[in-house]
């Protein structure tokens, strides 16, 4: 089996590496975390031009493949960089869901100003609730001749606060259905908020908004087997994500020990320390190696893709929580600082813990 990346793929992460490098910088990024604003929109404008908010999509769309190797290529840089820009909600979760269930001319309205750059998408799934039970939707759309009335509370909607067209699990007829809405429709109520690991979201409150039945995507109430294929490819990503972020946390640690002095000398040459960060190291190429097990297995759109994706996130969370703590704690006092960048890697990593699933949730699902 080839688990080398085509020459496409290679080409698209060398363009991502040089503009994490080059473009990226901690400060930099730090800049936009501490700011008002949500994330940095000529950032996102550059994806466009770069052609990165093309990969999620397939030729038929418009897009440039949407392989879930090719999201893993991306996502693997991303984490390293600690990007912050929503390619992740507004491309790969609420752009896939479009994609997935989306007639053409929903297709065309949505996801072409989506890949130039010119329109924010969030997914709306969450409940206060739901936990981690994709069906548990209380959210409800009543049809009321050629509209639905929709009623509820969707919790940490990930860019919800900067979304101008929001994708709402709702519940109607007899099951869970998806609906397509202006994020300024009356009856919405967004309180926007940054989350402890510099990502932008939202609490969305629905108070009898009126929704065009055109705007219904799919099947009224058999989104469902949808909405879980989308969910598995995003817990994918944020895997990949954090894998990136793990490698970065580990090579910024050994740098540290080689500098870092104690008794007249570097702490890297204590014993030690040394198998800590050996540990740290076979973390960090047993997450590569589920990763890209699980990118397969969805790739090959087989039966066993979503224990795939659980095994690899549930095994990922574990790493992540051992590496990232890790981290820090080798840094000692400095690494818990807002002024360094593992103490922002370690939060990523523990807030990764718990998105899509948590690693006693995804442990579970893979049991069966």
């Amino acid at each position: 089996m080839d688990f080398s990346f085509s020459e496409e793929q290679q080409l698209l992460r060398d363009s991502v590496i040089r503009f994490i490098r080059q473009d990226y910088g901690f400060d930099i990024r730090q800049k936009t975390v501490t700011s008002s604003a949500p994330f940095n929109r000529h950032y996102w404008q550059t994806f466009a031009e770069l052609g990165w908010l093309l990969v999620p999509f397939g030729e038929d769309d418009g897009g440039l493949g949407g392989s879930a190797v090719d999201i893993m290529v991306v996502m693997e840089e991303f984490g390293k960089g600690m990007v912050v820009e929503p390619l992740l909600a507004s491309a790969i979760l609420a752009g896939g869901l479009i994609a997935e269930t989306g007639s053409a001319a929903q297709k065309n309205d949505w996801l072409q100003p989506l890949m130039d750059g010119r329109l924010q998408l969030a997914f709306a799934f969450a409940e206060p609730q739901s936990r981690f039970d994709l069906a548990n939707v209380a959210t409800r759309a009543e049809a009321d001749g050629e509209h639905f009335v929709v009623r509820g509370h969707k919790t940490v909607v990930l860019n919800g606060g900067a979304a101008d067209t929001l994708v709402v699990s709702v519940r109607s007829g007899t099951g869970v259905s998806l609906l397509a809405m202006d994020s300024n429709t009356p009856g919405i109520t967004r309180n926007s908020y940054k989350t402890v690991d510099g990502h932008n979201a939202a609490e969305i409150y629905f108070d009898a908004v009126r929704v065009p039945r055109a705007n219904l995507l799919g099947v009224e109430g058999k989104a469902l087997p949808a909405v879980e294929k989308i969910i598995d490819r995003a817990t994918l990503a944020i895997c990949a994500e954090a894998v990136g972020a793990m490698e970065s946390a580990l090579q910024k640690t050994v740098e540290y020990t080689k500098t870092r002095k104690q008794f007249g000398t570097t702490i890297s040459s204590f014993q030690a320390l040394q198998h800590r960060m050996a540990d740290m190291f076979i973390e960090c190429q047993q997450a590569r190696s589920i990763l890209m097990m699980a990118a397969m297995q969805l790739d090959a759109g087989n039966g066993v893709a979503p224990r795939a994706v659980s095994a690899a996130k549930s095994r990922i969370g574990k790493a992540a929580r051992k590496v990232g703590q890790e981290a820090v704690q080798i840094h000692g006092g400095i690494g818990v600082t807002d002024e360094l960048d593992v103490a922002h890697l370690f939060k990523r990593l523990t807030s990764i813990q718990y998105l899509f699933g948590s690693t006693d949730y995804h442990t579970q699902r893979f049991i069966g």
